[in-house]
């Protein structure tokens, strides 16, 4: 069985306040994007777990894709599968690909075994391998809380619109980057920001990494600002980076402004 794990953006994200377990209570938007991987799941005799594309670091048992079989494995002595992953979205890029590759590979190995997991039963799986790896159990923008666990569904749609994605050749830790924020309640709900227009969005609707994370690498800074200058309606970074989005009203070339860094543009479904 073959499937293709999406990424996705974060639409605002506010880091609300830290936790006694030591996370930090988020709020933001996940928005899927069409830019995806290739993860194939078959039966086999003997377990096995290949990649191609761009090289995934660490050792195959601390791959998510792994660790997701090991989990439905422990509780329902699954047969052994091949798992082989062609990787297309940049990792340490703020948009999700590991943690989709993961959740992709509960949903096919609940199809392929006709487990005849619910929602909620997945979910308690996808919490286990990270915390937005819920988000990726449904292909729909939904708003996160928790540690980004907790999910509703979004009021907004970017159908139609166009989406321009960049990642420079720099590594944000995400550690360092909730270091240099101090957690604070919104002035104004995401929810309620999310349903004006996509021109008031520059103003409104703010990842709080930004601050830190442009302080420490002005480079992305200079990318969200690229963007705007070449013509989007709203630009910001993704997660704690290092991707920053455009979002655009008609389509749009830039390959030639970004070739220094890794480019993508698609269309929203």
């Amino acid at each position: 069985m073959v499937s293709f794990p999406h990424c996705k953006i974060n639409l605002g994200l506010h880091v609300v306040e830290k936790r006694s377990d030591g996370y930090h209570t988020i709020e933001t938007c996940f928005y899927p994007v069409p830019r995806t991987d290739i993860l194939e799941v078959i039966k086999a005799d003997a377990f096995a777990f290949t990649t191609s594309g761009l090289p995934v670091p660490g050792e195959a048992d601390q791959n998510l894709c792994v660790k997701a079989y090991r989990l439905l494995a422990n509780d329902f002595n699954l047969h052994p599968v091949k798992i082989y992953l062609h990787k297309i979205i940049p990792m340490g890029a703020g948009v999700g690909g590991g943690s989709a590759d993961a959740a992709f590979t509960l949903r096919l190995l609940n199809s392929l075994f006709q487990l005849n997991l619910s929602q909620e039963q997945l979910k308690s799986y996808a919490v286990q391998l990270g915390s937005d790896c819920t988000f990726f159990l449904q292909d729909q923008p939904m708003l996160a809380g928790g540690r980004g666990e907790m999910l509703s569904q979004a009021p907004v749609s970017l159908k139609g619109k166009y989406i321009v994605l960049v990642k420079p050749g720099v590594h944000v830790s995400t550690a360092e980057a909730y270091a240099g924020i101090v957690p604070s309640k919104p002035a104004q709900s995401l929810k309620s920001v999310l349903q004006m227009p996509l021109e008031s969005w520059r103003e409104k609707l703010v990842n709080d990494f930004e601050v830190p994370v442009f302080r420490s690498f002005p480079v992305i800074a200079g990318l969200k600002a690229r963007l705007y200058e070449n013509g989007a309606a709203y630009a910001c970074m993704s997660g704690s980076g290092a991707s920053v989005f455009g979002i655009f009203n008609a389509p749009v070339d830039l390959n030639t402004q970004f070739a220094d860094v890794d480019y993508w543009a698609g269309t929203f479904a």
